[in-house]
């Protein structure tokens, strides 16, 4: 059964500096604790990430997914491109306003795992993904890359 989950935040960067921080990947185990590696397979015209592969480790559940990236003018959005070892599917989008204090960023995620697990388990590891992709890359971009 998938599990979804967001939440939204405030960051003190123009939406441009926010894209350009979600859009750089490679960047992804510096401010998020879950991504171990990243590398990017291929790339849009415009030089943006398309599909990427990402070794990932939650809650001592490890897993490699290739996702597939779509960008927006003010939104980033992702899909698994096939199942995983874990996964049956995820997506996930970051939405950017901008706001008096520079982007308001909203954050949604849906994981359906493959492995049933407990649901506060579940709950838990969403909790942590939503923290980190809030926390994490608010850090990352205030304090600079």
């Amino acid at each position: 059964m998938p599990v979804s989950g967001s939440i939204e935040f405030d960051v003190k960067a123009p939406p441009e500096k926010v894209m350009e921080a979600i859009a750089d990947v490679e960047s992804l185990p510096l401010w998020s604790s879950s991504h171990r590696k990243v590398e990017v397979k291929s790339r849009h015209d415009d030089g943006r990430p398309a599909q990427v592969w990402m070794a990932i480790s939650t809650m001592g559940v490890s897993d490699e997914q290739l996702v597939e990236y779509s960008f927006g003018d003010n939104n980033v959005s992702w899909e698994l491109v096939e199942p995983s070892g874990q996964q049956k599917a995820q997506s996930g989008a970051y939405v950017l306003t901008p706001s008096a204090k520079g982007t308001s960023v909203k954050f949604d995620l849906t994981v359906d795992l493959k492995i049933p697990m407990p649901g506060f388990l579940v709950k838990r590891g969403q909790k942590m993904a939503l923290e980190t992709a809030s926390k994490g890359l608010k850090k990352f971009i205030e304090e600079g890359k």
